[in-house]
């Protein structure tokens, strides 16, 4: 088994409804996510994936969709002022946590026709999902 792995990084805000610690209020981060595609065999070039295919398409596409955006739960109740002052947010079906924004990722990875086996979502420097 071959893999290789291309890390990206881009910031966002969320809130956590229903949770009680420092991540209910609005805040940011600069999140790394490590995207790793694996293949049994290599392409002619000698590769699982180029890497700027990958960078051509999962990464700008996080660039255009979830970089410098707050990303919220369909739920919030600051959606309306959000949504008044224009200001760029992505609505989320579930809480933003790092465990969904990890699945977000690799399910549109797996949809956009590449071998993704895992994503690491590092919300800081020491945690990820």
């Amino acid at each position: 088994m071959y893999k290789v792995t291309k890390e990206i990084h881009f910031c966002y805000g969320h809130r956590l409804l229903n949770y009680n610690g420092k991540c209910r209020f609005l805040h940011g981060h600069n999140a790394l996510v490590e995207i790793e595609l694996s293949s049994d065999t290599l392409d002619r070039r000698g590769m699982v994936m180029d890497f700027e295919e990958v960078k051509r398409s999962i990464q700008t596409w996080i660039d255009s969709t979830l970089d410098h955006k707050m990303l919220l739960n369909e739920a919030d109740s600051i959606l309306p002022l959000f949504n008044a002052q224009k200001e760029p947010i992505v609505i989320l079906k579930n809480n933003p946590t790092a465990e969904h924004l990890a699945e977000l990722i690799f399910n549109h990875a797996q949809a956009a026709g590449f071998p993704v086996t895992e994503v690491r979502f590092w919300e800081t420097p020491r945690s990820f999902a």
